[in-house]
């Protein structure tokens, strides 16, 4: 039965920031969450996992109504939060003991954690000299790090429902990497994974069913390879070793973007390339590129909702 959210309703006074949302995972998977700032998302993740009042709909988790008490949820918010001033250990197993687990099987598994995030060094330090090492408090991490310890937290319960609000926000290339393994490792147990996020490709990589909301109401779900199909392949990616504007000219074709080595156009449809491409060949114009390819999500998210600085 998985995961069923059916017309979920949040307004504040006059303001409707969630308009029924409906979207629903039958199976274990990656589900994209998506939006601009301010679209909703996160309020819709709080409302999810009963952390705000609804005025409308229901969440509903194997048949039964959702709620952290009969379902082992996972939640790593976009605000981060650790106690800055606590030992990451006792910070971690206060974490865990709110999920019940045991404290010998919890520190079994912050040993895994902290070797397979790298954060052995915080977790145990090693001693200088013979002063007995200090522990760790999260004030003394980086970022990077503080959300690492985050995740941590995360999963340390091993939950069977995750939700990431924009895990890789802020990250460094090495970081990022490692969480996109971590989610990757998740996903392959058969865990129920929703993701927002504004790094397009990533959400690419893991999620084949999405929800794009603006303003509170969904414009667009469904799976996303079908949802690419019916765009069709509509973009041409072209490169010559010769200077081919004039027969794009001719053709007036729509130039999106154009570098020295290479130009993109926007097609109306695949016709247009098919013409293009026997212009070329009859004239014998040495081709290094002609590729047509769908849309990706970032020109279909951008389409439905306006401009988007993605996030690197």
């Amino acid at each position: 039965m998985g995961l069923e959210v059916k017309e979920i309703v949040k307004r504040y006074g006059e303001k409707t920031v969630v308009d029924h949302l409906s979207f629903s995972m039958d199976k274990p998977g990656v589900y994209a969450l998506l939006g601009t700032n301010g679209a909703g998302k996160t309020t819709s993740i709080r409302i999810m996992l009963g952390m705000l009042a609804s005025d409308g709909g229901s969440v509903t988790f194997n048949g039964e109504d959702l709620t952290t008490t009969k379902v082992n949820v996972g939640y790593l918010a976009e605000e981060r939060g650790l106690y800055p001033k606590v030992k990451l250990m006792d910070q971690m197993l206060y974490f865990a003991s709110l999920k019940k687990v045991p404290k010998k099987e919890a520190l079994k598994r912050i040993k895994y954690w902290t070797e397979r995030l790298k954060l052995t060094e915080y977790f145990y330090p090693e001693p200088v000299g013979k002063k007995k090492p200090k522990p760790f408090k999260a004030e003394q991490l980086s970022k990077g790090n503080q959300q690492k310890v985050q995740l941590m937290a995360t999963l340390i319960s091993d939950p069977e429902l995750i939700v990431l609000d924009e895990p890789l926000s802020g990250l460094d290339p090495v970081n990022t990497d490692l969480f996109r393994d971590i989610i990757r490792e998740e996903a392959s147990k058969d865990k129920y994974i929703i993701m927002s996020s504004h790094q397009m490709a990533t959400i690419e990589e893991f999620c084949s069913d999405l929800t794009i909301l603006n303003k509170g109401k969904t414009v667009l779900s469904g799976n996303l390879n079908e949802i690419k199909k019916s765009y069709g392949r509509v973009n041409l990616l072209l490169k010559a070793d010769t200077d081919i504007s004039s027969y794009i000219d001719e053709l007036s074709l729509n130039v999106v973007e154009k570098t020295p080595g290479e130009t993109k156009i926007r097609l109306e449809n695949e016709g247009q390339a098919k013409v293009l491409l026997n212009r070329l060949v009859a004239d014998d114009v040495p081709l290094v590129r002609f590729e047509l390819t769908e849309p990706s999500l970032h020109e279909i998210f951008v389409e439905k909702v306006g401009d988007v600085n993605e996030e690197v």
